[in-house]
C-alpha cells in the first residue's frame, strides 16, 4: 500500500475540519451585524479596516481555541461513539497534545488580540475565552449544556460592537439574546442523533433528559424567542422594510427546520442543523446590515 506522505496542506486541513472551520457561517455574519452598527454609532465618516481586521482574528481565535478544546476534551466519548469515531483526535489524525498546543496558542492570541483594541475588550476576553472553554466540561453534569453553547456565540455582535465603540448598549444585546436562543434551539436538534449514546455513557443533553418529542417542543420555543428578539431589535433600531424581510425570512427559516425534523424521522438532522442556519444567518445579516446602512 502507497505511503501517504504528510504534507503542510494536509496539515492545515486537518486543523481546519478539527474546529469546523465551516461552522463559523452560524455566528461570523451576527458579528458584522454587531461591528456595522458599532461603526455607524461612532459616525466618524471613516471605516477602519484595521479594527475589522481585528475584530475577524478574535473571531477566528476564540472559536478555534473552543474547538480545538472540545474535541481535546471529548476525545474519549468522541471514540466510542460510531458518529465521532472518524474525528481527527480519535482517529490518530491529530494527536491529544497539538490538539491543547493548538488550544493554548489560540487562546493567548485572542487575549492579545483584543489587548490593541481597547480595554474594555481586554478586561473581558478573559471572561469570554472562558465561557467558551468552560462549555466542553458542561455535558458532564447539566442538560443546559446548549444554553452554555448559546452564550459562547451569542458574545459575537456584542463583542464587535464593543470592539468599535467600547461600551455596550440594548440594539446590539438584543442580536446576542437572538444567537443565543437559536444556537441552543438548533444545538437540541443536532444533539437528537446522539440521544442514546449520551443517555448510556451518562452525559447530560436536553435529548437524554427529556426525549426526542419534547426536546424537539423546547428547540421551537426557543426559536420562537430568538424571533421575538429580532423583532425586538428592529424596533429598537427603527429599522426599515429592508429589516423586515429579513426578519421574515429569518423566522421561515427557523420554522422549516422544525418542519425537517421530525419525531419519528431524524434523517434530516443535518440539513436542518447546518444548511437551514447557515444560510438564516448570512442572509438574515445582509438584509440586516442593507437597513442599517439605507437609515443612516
Amino acid at each position: 500500500m502507497e505511503r501517504v506522505v504528510p504534507t503542510p496542506l494536509r496539515g492545515i486541513r486537518h486543523y481546519l475540519s478539527l474546529i469546523k472551520f465551516s461552522h463559523t457561517v452560524f455566528a461570523l455574519p451576527f458579528a458584522f451585524i454587531g461591528f456595522t452598527a458599532g461603526v455607524l454609532r461612532m459616525n466618524t465618516g471613516q471605516f477602519e479596516w484595521a479594527m475589522l481586521v481585528k475584530m475577524l482574528l478574535c473571531m477566528v481565535f476564540a472559536r478555534s481555541a473552543a474547538m480545538a478544546f472540545n474535541r481535546y476534551i471529548d476525545r474519549r466519548f468522541d471514540a466510542l461513539n460510531p458518529r465521532t469515531a472518524k474525528r481527527e483526535i480519535p482517529a490518530g489524525v491529530i494527536s491529544p497534545s497539538k490538539a491543547l498546543a493548538f488550544t493554548i496558542i489560540n487562546s493567548v492570541l485572542f487575549v492579545a488580540t483584543t489587548w490593541f483594541i481597547n480595554p474594555a475588550c481586554f478586561q473581558l476576553s478573559f471572561v469570554a475565552l472562558f465561557v467558551v472553554l468552560f462549555y466542553s466540561y458542561t455535558k458532564r453534569f447539566t442538560s443546559l449544556c446548549h444554553l452554555v453553547l448559546g452564550v459562547g456565540l451569542s458574545l459575537s455582535p456584542i463583542g464587535s460592537y464593543l470592539s468599535v465603540t467600547g461600551v455596550f448598549a440594548l440594539f446590539p444585546l438584543l442580536f446576542s439574546f437572538a444567537v443565543l436562543t437559536w444556537v441552543a434551539g438548533f444545538d437540541i436538534i443536532y444533539a437528537l442523533q446522539d440521544e442514546e449514546f449520551d443517555r448510556s455513557n451518562t452525559l447530560h443533553s436536553i435529548p437524554a433528559a427529556l426525549g426526542v418529542r419534547r426536546s424537539l417542543f423546547v428547540s421551537s420555543l426557543l426559536h420562537v424567542l430568538s424571533a421575538g428578539f429580532v423583532v425586538w431589535a428592529g424596533i429598537e433600531g427603527q429599522l426599515g422594510v429592508v429589516y423586515w424581510a429579513g426578519v421574515l425570512f429569518y423566522a421561515s427559516m427557523l420554522v422549516y427546520q422544525h418542519l425537517l425534523v421530525k419525531p419519528n424521522d431524524l434523517s434530516k438532522v443535518g440539513i436542518a442543523f447546518a444548511n437551514t442556519n447557515g444560510v438564516a444567518s448570512v442572509v438574515f445579516a445582509v438584509f440586516t446590515i442593507a437597513a442599517m446602512l439605507l437609515r443612516a
